[in-house]
């Protein structure tokens, strides 16, 4: 099962964090989750048998939601374009 390589969250911390140093800010980690999540999802399509990583998956997506309602209470245009750009149904 492939996992987020180290130059992928470097990508993802300077797009959405700002600067290097911003790794915990709301977007980086609401954008880490949806490169897992997808990363999960593919691996569980063709896996259909695997109820650990399909029961992991949906943890991710729940913790994920907990984020974006975070960020809706806190900075609502944030949100809005966050969702936009990592293209998260809502």
């Amino acid at each position: 099962m492939p996992t987020i390589t180290a130059e992928k969250k470097q990508e993802l911390i300077a797009k959405f964090g700002g600067s290097a140093a911003n790794t915990g800010s709301t977007e980086v980690q609401i954008a880490m989750l949806t490169e897992r999540i997808a990363n999960l999802t593919e691996h569980v399509k063709a896996n259909r048998s695997d109820v650990h990583n399909r029961r992991g998956l949906l943890l991710l997506v729940s913790k994920r939601r907990r984020l974006l309602d975070y960020l809706t209470k806190t900075n609502l245009e944030g949100y809005r374009e966050l969702i936009k750009t990592l293209q998260i149904r809502r």
